[in-house]
């Protein structure tokens, strides 16, 4: 490493955040180089299923899935890509099975209301309604946007992203041996190696597929915090659920007898308040990390911040509130809607 003429900027990580913060950096001008230990997306981006939505819990967040969800409506385009990732606005419907989580709900539904995302408050029988065959009995309501969706090939992006970025499989082992003006931690779980300072731990997840079913089972995608659960039906016909299968018996009867036999194992890299840590960590050292599992549905946003913080010194209001720092100085700024 180092032999190769001195790039503007280095990249480590070849997730869906680090190939975006290389493509806004290049596309002002930048030259970058993203190293990449096994593989592009061989972490959480190459399992993550494609969701996204703008029902979040904070200002910061609502916005950035915002910018990014306006960025990947033109996606095809501006990467040139050769497959199109189908986006599908299926609705992202989240349940409240008590009075408390209904409250918590409302509160972000205002929130989201007062930033321009189109979100309600459901009632049960509304619920019912967005979800047919739905169990309503036991609910409190639920929070709607019918403008969040996912993508039926997320893992198009991350190739597009890559095939236009310089990215050599090279595994960095010390951030003193990276010949570069600046460098850009985006390693996700991995993070912390090159960093020890960043409060960022491994959370396992698993994510459950069945074979392709014929029937439209599920449109919506329904999440229930409360009972750790999310399901969807795929436009390929693949029921994908996370979470406890008694959940589908107590409020989605109508997928009980439908076998998951696919198993996928992930890792979220998880902080403290489940929030991303963006921003400048030490001299021309910079962090991407700890996205908690919502890094696809942020990265355009947040490569279009890096690189003009990197580059331009524009700081933008997510890197005064996501910073470093504000775990030693006691500004954490929790998420309540994480998946």
């Amino acid at each position: 490493m180092g032999r190769e003429s001195k790039a503007d900027v280095a990249v480590v990580g070849a997730g869906v955040v680090g190939l975006s913060i290389a493509f806004h950096l290049a596309e002002r001008g930048a030259s970058v180089v993203v190293y990449e230990r096994t593989g592009m997306g061989a972490g959480a981006s190459g399992v993550q299923p494609g969701g996204v939505r703008r029902q979040w819990g904070t200002r910061v967040n609502c916005l950035l899935a915002g910018e990014s969800l306006r960025w990947y409506a033109d996606v095809l385009e501006r990467l040139r890509m050769r497959v199109d990732p189908g986006f599908r606005a299926c609705g992202y419907l989240f349940l409240a099975h008590s009075e408390g989580a209904l409250a918590r709900l409302r509160q972000s539904v205002e929130l989201q209301n007062s930033l321009g995302v189109p979100s309600r408050i459901v009632s049960p029988a509304e619920a019912a309604e967005l979800v047919p065959d739905l169990r309503a009995e036991g609910l409190a309501g639920g929070a709607w946007c019918g403008e969040d969706g996912y993508f039926d090939r997320p893992q198009a992006i991350v190739e597009a992203l890559g095939a236009l970025a310089d990215v050599r499989i090279e595994e960095v082992r010390s951030l003193d041996d990276v010949q570069a003006g600046a460098v850009v931690v985006a390693a996700g779980v991995d993070s912390p190696r090159l960093l020890p300072e960043l409060p960022i731990r491994p959370e396992p997840r698993t994510l459950h597929f069945s074979d392709p079913i014929r029937e439209r089972l599920l449109e919506p995608l329904v999440v229930s915090a409360e009972r750790g659960f999310a399901a969807k039906q795929l436009a390929d016909g693949r029921l994908l659920a996370s979470g406890a299968r008694a959940a589908i018996e107590e409020f989605l009867p109508r997928l009980v007898h439908v076998a998951l036999p696919h198993r996928v194992e992930g890792v979220y890299d998880v902080t403290p308040d489940h929030q991303a840590i963006l921003g400048r960590v030490r001299d021309r050292v910079w962090v991407a990390a700890g996205f908690s599992g919502h890094g696809f549905m942020q990265a355009p946003a947040v490569g279009r911040i890096l690189a003009e913080a990197i580059l331009g010194g524009r700081e933008d209001e997510a890197l005064r509130v996501l910073d470093p720092r504000r775990f030693a100085e006691g500004r954490l700024v929790p998420e309540p809607q994480v998946v």
